[in-house]
């Protein structure tokens, strides 16, 4: 299959998955005696969960690109594992409104930010073990030849995210406020251009 089809298929479920997150992102009702303001800063974990998730499935986005612009073509087991990342991806706005749903209330929340971590966690997952199919299976599927260096150098930054979710999930049982604050650092940190490890101005 071209990888064409593939990455249009997988555009639009990333599309989907990024809008859905705003389905969380309600009006505050405002009560008798408080502020607009107060109601809005009241839900600054739901701002915060979204911007996280929103900008994680930015960058997901960003580096599927570059990991299917390498390919010629893409073969069924690309496909299966491309789709296993997709099903992650998918449940990322059930995570995060679960996160948010029970971040602050007096039950449930050390569950839900173990299942909205650990969905990054899979995902992160899924998209290294992709990334280093296409690298070191089905190099014969490679647009260019890259030296064993260069494909250990792109599977090394990938696979450097699993370690700091699997940290984040860890510590839900101890404080669901430090799990979405190492989901947010993650997000920002790969929002950088240097963590995002683009060549300048040829793969992009």
């Amino acid at each position: 299959m071209s990888t064409s089809r593939l990455e249009s298929f997988s555009d639009g479920v990333l599309a989907v998955a990024a809008t859905l997150l705003v389905l969380n992102v309600t009006v505050p009702i405002v009560g008798r005696h408080e502020t607009l303001a107060h109601a809005l800063g009241n839900r600054w974990h739901i701002y915060l969960a979204y911007a996280v998730s929103f900008i994680t499935i930015g960058i997901i986005w960003i580096n599927h690109h570059v990991v299917f612009s390498r390919l010629r073509i893409a073969d069924h087991a690309i496909l299966m594992l491309n789709l296993l990342l997709l099903l992650w991806v998918a449940l990322i706005p059930f995570a995060t409104s679960l996160m948010t749903e029970y971040l602050r209330k007096g039950h449930g929340q050390h569950l839900a930010a173990a299942v909205y971590a650990g969905m990054f966690l899979l995902m992160s997952i899924s998209f290294a073990t992709l990334n280093w199919f296409i690298l070191f299976r089905r190099t014969g599927l490679l647009r260019a030849k890259l030296s064993f260096d260069e494909r250990r150098r792109i599977i090394m930054r990938f696979v450097s995210g699993i370690v700091p979710y699997a940290v984040a999930a860890g510590l839900a049982p101890v404080s669901p406020y430090i799990t979405l604050a190492i989901c947010g650092a993650i997000a920002a940190f790969y929002a950088l251009p240097i963590a995002a490890g683009l060549p300048r101005g040829s793969e992009g």
